[in-house]
Order: structure tokens, then C-alpha cells, then sequence
């Protein structure tokens, strides 16, 4: 079985978010499972010179953009026993920043017809091609549109990932013909609320949908979360399928990270949990405090991740809890400016850092007790899958990827604590629990333990994607 995973960006080329993550690590962990998984991505002005210098030029053709036509160069470079194919036109790609130019449209347009039109040039003619969010929804639009009935293409299916659904690529109808080359009587694949919407079509056109969870494929078949997508999705529910994210676990492995302060494993939990937290404390210029349970946050700050439930009871735990708290991001002014007022009121229990600074999140995973995050919507998450592996427990509002990769402890068998409702009281009671929970030193070594042996790899994912894969090419 042979796959092209194509992505608007994948590491270790090129990231901006999450996406680049799941790019740069499924198809190395299928890979792993002895199927052929290829990546295509843009060729960006931002790709690492020290990256450049191992590519290899594999061709160059002329690509249908619309009306015209325009250069795109193929490059061909290996990373982790992987190929990446790089797509490249300097005058889409040689910008600063990936995403939020005036033609954003134009320029992932030419990138989902360049990666069909390069294919014939290859050596590896995929059975299947994964096609993520809308940057390349166009792809499965396209392969039906212009691919399917071609001898040489014939056969190829077509899957489709949602990784945030807020994200559909809507863009006026006027363009629809002049710049994505949709003919008149095809527009109907895309049309949607009177514009064009690229997630929509993708829905439409593709052989099957996946989203990043098994909650969030359920969830977004509700209004409340589908930015109004939901009635295309729940026409084609037969096609959908959630399968949770991994993470990369030989990265984010507290026995060799070299980013956090003292290494540990399961055997060596208390100690190494201790000492790192010592050192998170120095660094905050908290008291150092082995005694006292520390809260820690790695978020951007915005409503969607649950920060109005923080921002209603935070003065309250740290009023009247022993308890210090550090949250690590950026985002809306409202919440950095409310968190620099509690910094400024409880000193020696409350900091805030400002910006993303990915060493001291590792330290912040690795020093903290409990980690917070209760997402208004989450379609999967990777920071309470990270700090899982480095013992510290999650409490998490039970939505999308958070439900699916955290159980409650109240049973005994969980591991991390849970709330079911968007509502500070139940989140509040939540931390409650979990600090009565920290204060039983056996139990929470024992709820430290169990988190650390939680399983969030990327082979689970994997062998998931797989399963979906074979069932597809049955048909």
C-alpha cells in the first residue's frame, strides 16, 4: 500500500501549528509499519538552508492555475527514512510566513494541482492520497473533477482531514472559475451559504473524511461546534471516521530531553518530578516549595481554550488555596492583562510568561503537578497527552481529543481528573478533587505512575490510519 500524505506544512521543513506535528510524524510511524507514505508540502522560503542542501531536483512542469499556467519545481529530499516532495514557486512560496497573504487562495490552488500534476514524474504512484484541512482540500475536488477518469490516475482514492473545522476556506463565489478553475456547471461541489467553501467540497469529493479524535467526528455533526458545516457532514456521515492524535514520544521522553532539568523514568519518578520542580520554582522566582501543588498552563490565550472558566475563579484558588499556578502563552489582551493583575496580587503564588518559549513548556510538563485545560472545544490536543508522559495530571473539560485521551481517576483506574459541562463550578470542583488528590502522597504516586504509562503514541494512530486505509481499497 502506497500513501502521499500531502500538507501545507510538515516538520521538520516548515510549521506553524499542530498541523506540521501529525505531517512530520504519521507517516514516519506508517512508515514504520512497512507502508510506502510519501509527504508533499510547499516549498517555502523559510525551509532551513542546512535542509535545502540534501534535496534532490526531481523535475519541473507547467501547472494549470485557472486560465494560466505557472512553473512549479519538484524536489525530492529524505528526513527520518521518509520522502518529502517539495513543491516550489517563488512567487507563491518565497514570502515570510506560510498562511495570510491577499491570495492565499491562488497560491494553495497551484500547490493541489501541482501535487496531481507531478505525480506521472514520480517513481511512486499512491493508491491513496491524504489531503489535510483546507489548504489542500482541493485535491480530492480536483482528482474528480479533472484525475478521475484519466487511465493513468484511475484507481487512486482520496481521504480527507479535518483537523480544525473552523478553518473551511470560504472565499466569494467570483472566483470559483477565475482562480481555482471550477468550471460553471461544477461549482454546485463547492458552493455553500453563497461562497465558495474548500472543506465543504473536500466532504463532498473524497472517498473518506477522518478528524484528529473519535469525540470531535461526533461533535462536529453538532452545530454548536461545526461552524454551520454540520448538514453536509451529517449527509455523509458514512464516510467519517475519528482517529486521536498521537504524540512523538522520543521527543517529548522525560528519561533523554535535554531541555528539562533533571531526566527521569517511572523508576525514578519522585525524584526527578521533585528536582525539576525545584529548579521551575528558582526559575519563577516562586518560593521553592516541595510541599505545595503547582498548576501549570501551556496555552494560546483565547476563549475557545477555556480561559473565561479560568479567569472566573482563579482569584478565588489562589485565595484561598496553598497552591502556586504558572501559565505559559499569548493571545487576546483581555487575558494578558488579566493575568498581569494577578501576578501583581499574588506574587509568590501566580506567574504568568508571556509568549512561547518551547523550553520552559517542557520545563513547565515536567516540573508541574497538575496541568490545566479546559478547552471550550478541542479537537484533539496534544499538551495533556505531553504531560502525561511527564507524570504531571491532567485536568481537562471532556471535549474532542481531551475526552478521548483522559479518563477520570475517580474510579480508580483513570488518569487525570475530568468535567463534563463549560462551567467554572464544575471546573473549580474538578481542581478541588485533584488537589485532594495530590495531598494523598501513595495515591498520586500510584496516579503518576498510571499517567506515565498512558499509551499516546503514534503507532496507535498508525495502525488506525492503516485499518482505514485497507478497508477503503476493498471497495
Amino acid at each position: 500500500m502506497k500513501v502521499l500524505y500531502v500538507a501545507s506544512e510538515a516538520l521538520p521543513f516548515a510549521a506553524s501549528g499542530g498541523l506540521a506535528d501529525v505531517a512530520g510524524s504519521l507517516p514516519h510511524a506508517m512508515r514504520q509499519r512497512l507502508v510506502g507514505c510519501r509527504i508533499a508540502m510547499p516549498l517555502y522560503d523559510s525551509v532551513p538552508q542546512e535542509l535545502r542542501e540534501n534535496m534532490k531536483f526531481i523535475t519541473s512542469l507547467s501547472v494549470p492555475v485557472s486560465w494560466r499556467r505557472q512553473y512549479c519545481g519538484v524536489f525530492e529530499a529524505k528526513y527520518g527514512g521518509v520522502t518529502y516532495y517539495l513543491l516550489d514557486n517563488q512567487y507563491y512560496f518565497k514570502r515570510k510566513g506560510l498562511y495570510g497573504h491577499y491570495d492565499d487562495a491562488e497560491r494553495f490552488a497551484f500547490f493541489s494541482r501541482a501535487v496531481l500534476e507531478m505525480l506521472p514524474y514520480l517513481d511512486f504512484k499512491p493508491d491513496i492520497i491524504n489531503a489535510n484541512d483546507w489548504q489542500s482540500a482541493l485535491v480530492p475536488i480536483y482528482y474528480q473533477l479533472f484525475y478521475s477518469g484519466n487511465d493513468w490516475y484511475k484507481g487512486i482514492k482520496t481521504v480527507f482531514t479535518i483537523h480544525n473545522i473552523q478553518y473551511q476556506g470560504k472565499y466569494g463565489m467570483e472566483i470559483c472559475e477565475d482562480v481555482f478553475g471550477i468550471p460553471l456547471d461544477s461549482r454546485k461541489i463547492v458552493e455553500f451559504d453563497d461562497c465558495v467553501n474548500l472543506m465543504k467540497g473536500a466532504v463532498e469529493t473524497a472517498d473518506r473524511v477522518t478528524t484528529v479524535s473519535p469525540t470531535y467526528a461526533k461533535e462536529i455533526l453538532d452545530p454548536w461546534f461545526s461552524h454551520e458545516l454540520d448538514p453536509i457532514l451529517r449527509e455523509r456521515q458514512w464516510k467519517l471516521f475519528g482517529i486521536l492524535n498521537g504524540i512523538d514520544t522520543e521527543s517529548y521522553n522525560p528519561e533523554t530531553d535535554a531541555q528539562i532539568y533533571e531526566n527521569f523514568g517511572i523508576d525514578t519518578l519522585s525524584e526527578g518530578k521533585a528536582k525539576n520542580k525545584l529548579e521551575l520554582q528558582k526559575r519563577l522566582f516562586l518560593p521553592e516549595r516541595a510541599d505545595v501543588p503547582l498548576i501549570g498552563m501551556v496555552t494560546r490565550m483565547v476563549s475557545h481554550k477555556g480561559l473565561d472558566l479560568v479567569k472566573s475563579v482563579l482569584d478565588d484558588i489562589l485565595s484561598t488555596h496553598d497552591v502556586q499556578f504558572v501559565i505559559l502563552g499569548s493571545g487576546d489582551w483581555e487575558y494578558e492583562s488579566f493575568f498581569k493583575t494577578m501576578q501583581e496580587k499574588h506574587k509568590d503564588k501566580f506567574i504568568a510568561c508571556f509568549g512561547f518559549v518551547p523550553e520552559l513548556s517542557r520545563k513547565i510538563y515536567a516540573g508541574a503537578d497538575i496541568f490545566l485545560m479546559p478547552s471550550k472545544s478541542e479537537p484533539c490536543g496534544l499538551s495533556q497527552m505531553i504531560s502525561l508522559r511527564y507524570g504531571t495530571i491532567p485536568i481537562v473539560r471532556e471535549t474532542g481529543g481531551l475526552k478521548d485521551s483522559i479518563t477520570d481517576s475517580g474510579d480508580g483506574e483513570g488518569n487525570g481528573f475530568t468535567f463534563k459541562s463549560y462551567d467554572a463550578g464544575d471546573m473549580s470542583y474538578s481542581i478541588e478533587r485533584a488537589l485532594a488528590g495530590y495531598a494523598n502522597a501513595d495515591g498520586w504516586n500510584i496516579l503518576r505512575r498510571r499517567a506515565m504509562e498512558s499509551d499516546n503514541s503514534w503507532g496507535k494512530s498508525a495502525n488506525a490510519y492503516i485499518r482505514m486505509y485497507k478497508s477503503l481499497l476493498k471497495e
